[in-house]
């Protein structure tokens, strides 16, 4: 995909391990290698995660010398989902919002419809999340950022109330179903693969499909946070969530317990991700491992309410579909269609 997790994933461990030195009474110590940190107050749970959109800005950058838009409408939402997709996956509503712009020279804000399609497009976001956009911080980083070039990332807190919506895969158990819930498309993990394909092909090429390759890369990611609360609305049984983002399906397995997740209904994968393949001559267990290959959530619930899961997503006009189950054995993700199984060591994010 471009990025070397073996990497990055030790440092983000031995940070973890250092945080804990600075842990409270209040902090719930599950959390703790979760999407989100989560701590007790009286009457709630809180839970807040920061994030950051990566380099998907650079396509937008890029595409529009093409068509002459500027796409930061799409990728403000990209990153406010980047940010909310994470928080909810605790059993959190999002309450606030906070942006961090940081831009390599105050001139970027020169250009007046991208600036106001970023601010506009992030005001939707976060309305569509059901959040307020608290404020934010737009610092100007000469000599650390390249000049007319924007990192996109922010802050979210969320609300877990009552206490008995807090997820964190305590309850989860074999037999459970695996429900997975469509993906617009890349949404924003893998865009580092996908410009190095474009710096050969470039972001005019047509896919199959009829799309633009770089306009198919700026589909703006969902917001899952609507579904996820209509579930709890339905007393729908969450025994754990995951965002499929870095890492691809091997997040499926990102709960600490040991079961091997079993995956036998996959989606067909975008016409996109079978161009990414073929550009890049990426297996498909690359592609399975850094890739959302077309599920961009994934829930885990009681067998029997499997089918109500699907059935609440449809009301949201998101495709979903049980996708497998959780079952004794140790910790693995199998893709059965494709022959792959991830093992526990390829994922190590706590």
């Amino acid at each position: 995909s471009g990025v070397k997790y073996n990497l990055l994933d030790p440092f983000k461990v031995l940070a973890q391990r250092e945080a804990k030195k600075t842990a409270n009474a209040n902090e719930v110590i599950a959390s703790r290698g979760e999407s989100a940190y989560v701590w007790e107050e009286e009457d709630a749970y809180r839970a807040m995660v920061v994030e950051g959109l990566g380099t998907k800005s650079l396509v937008a950058d890029a595409v529009r010398k093409v068509t002459g838009k500027t796409y930061y409408q799409a990728i403000a939402q990209d990153t406010v989902a980047m940010i909310v997709n994470d928080l909810i996956v605790v059993g959190a509503k999002p309450q606030v919002v906070n942006a961090y712009f940081a831009v390599g020279s105050s001139e970027w804000f020169e250009d007046k419809q991208r600036a106001s399609d970023l601010a506009t497009g992030f005001a939707k976001a976060c309305k569509l999340a059901g959040a307020t956009w608290g404020g934010g911080e737009t610092p100007a980083l000469a000599g650390i950022i390249e000049k007319d070039t924007i990192d996109l990332a922010g802050s979210a807190l969320g609300m877990i109330k009552p206490k008995n919506r807090l997820v964190l895969g305590d309850k989860l158990q074999a037999g459970d179903s695996i429900v997975l819930i469509e993906s617009s498309g890349i949404h924003a993990n893998g865009l580092t693969l996908a410009r190095k394909i474009a710096d050969r092909v470039g972001y005019d090429t047509m896919l199959g499909d009829g799309q633009m390759y770089g306009e198919a890369l700026l589909r703006p990611t969902h917001i899952y946070a609507q579904l996820v609360n209509d579930l709890f609305t339905h007393d729908i049984d969450i025994h754990y969530m995951v965002n499929i983002t870095g890492h691809g399906w091997r997040k499926l397995m990102r709960a600490n317990k040991d079961f091997t997740y079993v995956l036998k209904t996959l989606p067909s994968p975008a016409p996109l991700f079978n161009f990414i393949q073929e550009q890049s001559g990426n297996s498909d267990e690359e592609m399975y491992g850094n890739f959302n290959m077309g599920a961009g959530f994934c829930i885990y619930v009681p067998k029997k309410q499997a089918d109500k899961v699907v059935d609440i997503a449809t009301e949201n006009n998101l495709h979903a579909w049980v996708a497998g189950e959780v079952t004794q054995g140790k910790k693995a993700v199998e893709i059965v269609p494709k022959n792959i199984v991830f093992e526990g060591e390829s994922l190590r994010v706590r």
